[in-house]
């Protein structure tokens, strides 16, 4: 089975690629929001994990190939896959030669932040840059974090995912909102961490939103199911209740990172006011 997923978005081509699946407690995922609840959404396993799938993008688009999230870190070991009960089913390596381009192809990465099951690819098996002839784009607040760590974020970084493109000056480390290509741009989204942004893809009048960590899942979509792993889960609120309103006026199409069934989502009103999300049918 291919999890390669394609939407035409204006002038853009769009891949929802996967590097697999893995589980990650459900009490952690979902916060203070209790159990009777989410798993209605979410079921759990016999440790109380849930499903999740690591879900990179690659977007055509003017001509250049941007990788959106490089995947999951490939040399954690038999332990490491253990815990995360990683299942590697299908590798961003198979669905960007579905869509065409090889690794040495893309011109932009994107690291929407530096936590190993985001960026976990930028490198390969002996350090060197995975895709050598791209540019790293990453936040400097971001960079900054990665690599002063504290004992609640630690755990989420693994400095042979970045430091290696570091040494090789391949990040290009943007302050805020910056336009990377005409059309494409990236967005702080704070509250997973104070580093972290989105992808905005605006083209032909229509807009794509690559919602990194602020939305892990379509079944977080309303306001309360906020992360346990957010460092700032207020920000997380506030930043949501900023964003989703215009998105949901833009009838914009959501990418979450790891929902583990639905490639595209759009916001859809509850009926307790915020929102949920619902996958669109492919075009």
């Amino acid at each position: 089975m291919t999890w390669t997923t394609h939407r035409r978005v204006g002038a853009a081509d769009v891949y929802s690629l996967t590097d697999g699946q893995f589980r990650l407690d459900g009490g952690a995922m979902f916060g203070s929001v209790p159990k009777v609840l989410w798993e209605k959404v979410a079921p759990a396993d016999e440790d109380n994990r849930i499903g999740l799938r690591i879900n990179p993008l690659l977007i055509k688009l003017g001509g250049k190939n941007i990788l959106v999230e490089t995947g999951m870190w490939d040399r954690g070991g038999e332990k490491f896959e253990s815990m995360y009960a990683l299942d590697r089913d299908e590798t961003v390596f198979r669905g960007l030669s579905e869509a065409g381009v090889s690794v040495d192809e893309i011109d932009y990465v994107i690291n929407t932040h530096l936590h190993f099951d985001h960026c976990g690819r930028n490198t390969g098996l002996t350090g060197e840059p995975t895709f050598p002839n791209a540019r790293y784009v990453v936040q400097e607040q971001e960079l900054q974090d990665a690599t002063h760590t504290h004992e609640r974020s630690r755990a989420s970084y693994i400095p042979e995912t970045f430091v290696p493109i570091m040494e090789a000056d391949l990040f290009d480390v943007v302050e805020g909102e910056t336009e990377i290509l005409r059309g494409l741009s990236v967005l702080p989204l704070q509250g997973h961490n104070l580093g972290q942004q989105g992808v905005i893809l605006e083209s032909e009048g229509q807009t794509l939103v690559y919602c990194a960590d602020l939305i892990p899942t379509l079944a977080h979509a309303p306001y309360p199911y906020i992360m346990g792993y957010d460092l700032y889960p207020v920000t997380t609120l506030q930043t949501r209740k900023t964003y989703l309103p215009l998105w949901h006026e833009q009838e914009a199409i959501i990418c979450t990172p790891h929902d583990p069934n639905t490639a595209f989502a759009r916001l859809v009103e509850g009926k307790k006011g915020g929102f949920t999300l619902a996958g669109v049918e492919r075009t």
